[in-house]
């Protein structure tokens, strides 16, 4: 594994982590009549702190790009699922709560994880697949599943509706990352001409714009506790089913290292759960709290 791309996927993670937090805690104090809405992105503009985790993210999302423009997204994916590593740091910090038992359980099944999975695995490249039929197949069944979780989360609104809005964001996201990855690879080949003609482009702008449009929502609606968990569990997950399914990133297949894949994977989720319900973790407002305007703040 290349230091450069370890650098800059736990820089990004870092980054993208400590924008969470931040959004979260102004997106909480956002009218609800707002949910689901692009109007939500126009009322947090006016909230410094909102602005200042959204600089967080992008600034993530770049170092991610070049993390992926460096390495495979199937290495690149479980890196960036630390992210809930530093947003746990920063909550923690705002709440004074200790880690305990349940946060370094949670961190290191995350970080065992992480490195199992790459150690297991040992991502490496190889020939993307030129069927489009199996790129629009993966990436439908992708946006296909998001948009079926949307649809029950507004009906189901503040009660699974956060998780469900997060993990469509995640999707949303993984599909992203790997449009992100191709449109690094056209652009490298051949120069910017090359990359404003084709569609990838203009799909990692649309992919970005709606999952910040359910990730806002549902740090709206619930503690972050709900949300960021599912977000973070489903994004790594998804980037790399499209990298092993149809950017050419290659695995370990026999039956020895599939069951530490496996394993590691598992560990990922189950340490991102648990870090993701610590009592550290910002609880967010009440609805019957919710003031009818948005604050600057």
């Amino acid at each position: 594994m290349s230091v450069l791309v370890l650098v800059l996927a736990v820089s990004a993670a870092c980054c993208l982590g400590f924008g969470f937090v931040l959004q979260q805690n102004a997106a909480q104090k956002a009218p609800l009549g707002d949910f689901l809405s692009p109007r939500l992105l126009l009322d947090l503009m006016r909230v410094p702190r909102w602005l200042g985790g959204i600089g967080l993210m992008v600034a993530g999302m770049v170092l991610g790009a070049i993390a992926l423009g460096q390495g495979e997204i199937s290495l690149v994916e479980p890196l960036l699922a630390t992210n809930l590593l530093f947003a746990l740091a920063l909550s923690r910090r705002q709440t004074k709560q200790p880690l305990g038992r349940q946060g370094w359980s949670g961190l290191a099944l995350l970080a065992g994880g992480v490195t199992t999975f790459i150690v297991a695995g040992e991502p490496r490249g190889g020939s993307a697949v030129t069927d489009p039929l199996r790129h629009w197949l993966i990436i439908g069944v992708m946006i296909g599943t998001a948009l079926l979780l949307t649809t029950y989360a507004k009906r189901s609104r503040l009660s699974a509706g956060p998780v469900l809005l997060a993990l469509a964001a995640g999707l949303l996201y993984g599909v992203q990352d790997a449009l992100t990855r191709v449109s690094g690879q056209r652009f490298s080949a051949d120069g910017l001409g090359e990359l404003l003609t084709g569609w990838q482009p203009y799909a990692v702008l649309a992919l970005g714009v709606t999952g910040l449009v359910l990730v806002q929502s549902a740090f709206e609606t619930a503690p972050l506790r709900m949300s960021l968990p599912a977000l973070t569990a489903a994004q790594p997950l998804a980037g790399i089913i499209c990298g092993v399914g149809f950017l050419g990133d290659r695995l370990h297949t026999d039956t020895g290292a599939l069951a530490w894949e496996a394993a590691g994977l598992a560990a990922i989720v189950a340490g991102i759960v648990l870090l993701g319900l610590h009592p550290a973790m910002p609880r967010g407002t009440a609805p019957h709290e919710r003031v009818p305007d948005l604050q600057p703040q």
